[in-house]
């Protein structure tokens, strides 16, 4: 079992705990704000008792935590250890502050590991003496819940260096994925902003409600996209596969393209949408929605463990 090293300790930072941990990973973490890093450990043992209730965890959740340290320091936090994954917040001065301590201060085999969602690492690692170790690893919120991780290096990353990382995610029970080029908002983002926007439009433009746009994605589109992607969708929606596709739909589908302007989120259209939702969901409930989110996706995630791929 390695050493893994989670440098902030916010939500991101506890979820990298419980990943690596459940796997049997030595974890230590820490946070620059005094406390931070004690005040995630009561959230891990929330956690783990749910995944523990859903059946995603094999061990007693206590036995899980334990592998799991507050450093008192950085240095303590990154002694040994192989595999470092930083959680700070997303601004580029931060990422390279941070980055030129972490470079500085671990062993010259450790692998150096960013959680951001959108900064590419070429941005806040490029003058670093250890910058061929640095790459981007990019979870989806909760990452214990959803596998996937977007592999992303900088140009000069060595491609041993994603090789490692990839087998390390791989045996920790994530699914990762390996961008071959850096891309503003890497790439589920970018799936993400293409979709997410199309909605506002629909609303924008008196197409469609704010619910009744969400019940097309949860009640048609997510229902299959739960167990395949885009590409796989189309190739079983044409009797002779993707070419049959889009000979058949791709002038359809092009054209509906062409008419995409981009979506800058206005204010009126944002405040529109937000007030819709207001009326479903007061925002001091936001909490208690989310919290229920996660015991779906814990029972998706069981749900998708129990079938054959």
């Amino acid at each position: 079992m390695e050493r893994i090293a989670v440098v902030g300790a916010g939500l991101i930072g506890g979820a990298w705990a419980i990943v690596f941990a459940r796997a049997g990973h030595s974890v230590a973490i820490w946070d620059p704000a005094p406390g931070a890093a004690t005040a995630t450990l009561a959230t891990i043992h929330a956690r783990l008792a749910d995944l523990s209730a859903a059946g995603l965890i094999a061990e007693a959740p206590a036995t899980v935590a334990e592998r799991v340290s507050v450093a008192a320091t950085l240095e303590e936090c990154l002694a040994g250890a192989s595999h470092v994954q930083e959680n700070g917040p997303e601004r580029v001065e931060v990422k390279r502050e941070t980055f030129a301590r972490l470079d500085a201060l671990c062993g010259p085999d450790a692998v150096l590991a960013s959680s951001t969602s959108g900064i590419p690492a070429s941005a806040f690692t490029e003058g670093l003496a250890g910058r061929a170790r640095c790459l981007v690893a990019h979870p989806v919120n909760p990452p214990y819940l959803v596998p996937l991780v977007e592999l992303v290096g900088a140009p000069w990353t060595d491609a041993t260096v994603v090789a490692r990382t990839r087998d390390l995610m791989s045996r920790v029970g994530q699914v990762p994925v390996t961008a071959m080029k850096e891309t503003r908002g890497f790439v589920l983002n970018r799936l993400q902003a293409a979709l997410v926007a199309e909605a506002f439009r629909l609303v924008r433009d008196g197409v469609m409600s704010v619910e009744d746009v969400d019940a097309c994605v949860k009640e048609g589109l997510g229902l299959r996209w739960s167990f395949m992607g885009p590409f796989e969708t189309i190739d079983l929606n044409a009797p002779a596969g993707v070419a049959d596709y889009a000979a058949r739909f791709g002038p359809l589908m092009g054209g509906i393209t062409e008419e995409q302007t981009p979506f800058l989120y206005d204010a009126a259209t944002v405040a529109q949408v937000d007030a819709a939702r207001r009326t479903r969901l007061p925002r001091e409930a936001i909490g208690d929605r989310s919290a229920w989110r996660d015991r779906r996706l814990m029972a998706l995630a069981a749900h998708k463990k129990s079938q054959a791929k």
